[in-house]
C-alpha cells in the first residue's frame, strides 16, 4: 500500500558542468542521459563576517525522449531547471566492497538563462516568408454583417 503523505520531489536550477553522455540500453537501444549539475548558494561566516559560496553537485539522470533533448540542446556552463525524483542504488563491486550512489532522475528539463543559438541552430523552423500586403485583400475579417450564428464553432 502506498503511504499518501509522502513525496519525492526535486527542482534543482544550476549549471550543468559538461555535455551530457548519452547511451543507448543494449537490447532496447533505448537512451539514457547523464550529467552533473552544480547549484550554488551564499553561506555567512559570522567569526569572519563574510560570505562564501559553495557548490552542490547531483548527478541526473535523464531518459528516452528527455534524454535525446539533452543530447540535443544541453552544453556545458548552460543553466537549467530540473524536476525530478532522487534515486538511491546500492550493488556490490568487482572488488567486494558494497557502493552506494544517489542521483535525480529526472522528469522535467527547462532551459534557462539567454538564448545562445540562433532558431535554426536549435531545431526550430524558420518563420514563413513575409507576406506581400498588396497580395492581401482589401477586408481581411469578416464583415459586420456576420451574427454569431453564421460562426460554425
Amino acid at each position: 500500500m502506498r503511504d499518501v503523505n509522502s513525496l519525492n520531489r526535486v527542482i534543482l536550477v544550476g549549471h550543468l558542468k559538461d555535455k551530457p553522455i548519452i547511451r543507448y540500453l543494449a537490447q532496447t537501444e533505448r537512451p539514457v542521459a547523464r550529467f552533473d549539475l552544480a547549484t550554488n548558494e551564499l553561506v555567512y561566516d559570522p567569526a569572519k563576517n563574510q560570505s562564501t559560496r559553495r557548490a552542490e553537485w547531483h548527478r541526473v539522470v535523464a531518459w528516452g525522449k528527455l534524454a535525446e533533448f539533452c543530447g540535443k540542446y544541453l552544453n556545458k556552463g548552460r543553466q537549467i531547471l530540473v524536476e525530478g525524483k532522487i534515486r538511491s542504488y546500492t550493488w556490490m563491486a568487482r572488488d567486494g566492497a558494497k557502493r552506494r550512489i544517489t542521483e535525480i532522475e529526472a522528469q522535467n528539463i527547462v532551459l534557462l538563462g539567454r538564448r545562445e543559438e540562433e532558431p535554426e541552430a536549435v531545431g526550430i523552423e524558420p518563420e514563413a516568408a513575409p507576406v506581400d500586403l498588396a497580395e492581401m485583400p482589401e477586408e481581411p475579417f469578416p464583415s459586420e454583417t456576420e451574427t454569431d450564428e453564421e460562426v460554425p464553432f
